[in-house]
């Protein structure tokens, strides 16, 4: 019965990255795979696909995600071996993984980590009543590792002082317009993000369109100038990831650890310097929307480790303090 009254999506739990991925038909996985490389994983829990890939969307329209109708995730994605796409569905106890493109052997070796084989979500223990609920609601939530760097640093630096419409939108119009056609049988208006170099080319005028402001723009040149040092860091303890990140100017805490939640599946890795995490976390802990992030931190203390995970089943809850203003505005530099 607790199912069936589990909060819908709002605000904050498509912010804790929940993506509803339509359940497939209730039959096994069929022998033969399209056309492609294929690879089987069986997960030794529950795993929910839209809870653990969905932060990996950055909005609805996003051109590098999409959750199919039939259950399926794809993923288009700039891997070291080249472009590559990668479907992903689930049948019960079994995940199939099939993949296209130069990049398809790499997707598909690193598909259990992609679905959470190196998380722990065992090690967690809930302290509050709130997370303790999210948590039995959601079962299947795993942290993800991607292995890839840019490709969550890039729309992380695009998010950075915007609404996320705004983010959204000039992630969208940029890799549209500069990415390429994910290869294989992908839906339509599926692109992989574009290459370094190609970022590094993109005119003034073209980020100003996509209502990106120069800062913005410039802290994601400076960072594709330096792509391989950046991708090494996917190599790193999460710790160190952050600090190789934060040599690049344009680059602090809050980038860093958006990015290190999704290459490293950094379960400790906690956004600091966000304009509503910590009135959210002190909401839902202590009743207080005015916490900032030193009362954050204390509130999430006693998930030491696991900070990360507390933050997004708070997040996944649906618990925020009731709106006090109107929504920020959103802006549209491309048209001064």
């Amino acid at each position: 019965m607790a199912g069936r009254f589990a909060p819908r999506p709002g605000r904050a739990t498509v912010r804790g990255g929940e993506v509803a991925v339509p359940t497939g038909p209730a039959a096994r996985i069929p022998r033969q795979a399209a056309p492609g490389r294929a690879r089987r994983w069986a997960p030794d829990g529950p795993l929910d696909l839209g809870l653990t890939l969905g932060p990996l969307r950055r909005g609805p329209a996003d051109p590098t995600f999409r959750a199919a109708p039939d259950g399926s995730v794809w993923r288009a994605c700039r891997t070291p071996a080249g472009p590559g796409t990668l479907r992903v569905r689930a049948y019960g106890g079994e995940v199939l993984g099939e993949a296209w493109g130069p990049g398809a052997a790499w997707l598909l070796d690193r598909l259990p980590e992609l679905l959470g084989a190196a998380d722990e979500p065992a090690a967690f223990e809930p302290r509050h009543r709130v997370v303790a609920l999210a948590r039995h609601r959601r079962p299947g939530l795993r942290l993800t590792r991607t292995g890839l760097v840019l490709e969550s640093l890039i729309p992380s630096v695009l998010e950075q002082k915007v609404t996320a419409v705004e983010a959204y939108a000039a992630w969208r119009m940029l890799v549209r317009k500069f990415g390429e056609p994910a290869p294989g049988p992908a839906p339509g208006r599926m692109y992989v993000m574009p290459a370094p170099r190609t970022w590094a080319l993109i005119p003034s005028w073209e980020w100003h369109r996509a209502g990106v402001d120069d800062k913005r723009a410039s802290t994601i040149l400076r960072a594709v100038r330096v792509a391989a040092r950046m991708e090494e860091a996917a190599g790193m303890e999460p710790e160190a990831a952050q600090a190789r990140l934060e040599v690049v100017p344009g680059i602090g805490p809050w980038t860093s650890a958006e990015v290190v939640q999704r290459s490293h599946g950094a379960s400790d890795a906690v956004t600091v310097g966000d304009l509503h995490l910590p009135g959210i976390v002190g909401w839902a802990l202590a009743g207080d929307r005015n916490a900032d992030d030193a009362e954050m931190l204390r509130l999430l203390e006693p998930y030491a480790g696991q900070r990360h995970r507390a933050a997004r089943l708070i997040l996944l809850s649906g618990r925020v303090p009731p709106r006090r203003a109107p929504r920020m505005p959103v802006g549209d530099i491309g048209r001064l």
